[in-house]
């Protein structure tokens, strides 16, 4: 990874709301972390719930930065449509990988890894560690 390369973060939810407030409390979380990239894709181009592959590319592609992109989603057809866009090949830049992690306290851990210039592997790593974070 070349200086000044992060691996960008993608937040896929049902809810433009809900990818926009996850986005903006892992960055607070992550102290700001101001030079991560990281983009919410919520809901559908008309602003209801659901999923949108377009929504989903243009912000894989806006926070692509040469490292890699790290996508976390919330529910089963966001899984659905980010896997569609991986299989398709051409939609989402190189190095884009949908991430098994818990979506809130993932994202989280991937921005927090990102923000120290961690490479792909490492933030995906990071993320999914969070399935094990326990409240009891």
């Amino acid at each position: 990874m070349s200086d000044g390369e992060l691996v960008g973060i993608v937040l896929v939810s049902h809810s433009a709301e809900v990818a926009a407030s996850v986005a903006e409390l892992a960055k607070g979380l992550a102290g700001g972390a101001a030079a991560v990239p990281v983009a919410p894709a919520g809901g559908t181009e008309g602003g209801g719930l659901g999923t949108s592959a377009e929504l989903i590319a243009a912000a894989a592609a806006s926070v692509d930065r040469g490292a890699g992109v790290a996508v976390l989603t919330d529910l089963g057809s966001a899984v659905l449509t980010v896997k569609a866009l991986l299989a398709e090949g051409d939609e989402l830049p190189d190095r884009t990988r949908l991430v098994d992690a818990p979506f809130v306290e993932g994202a989280v851990a991937a921005v927090v890894t990102a923000s120290t210039g961690a490479g792909l592997d490492a933030v995906e790593a990071a993320a999914a560690e969070a399935y094990t974070y326990r409240k009891v």
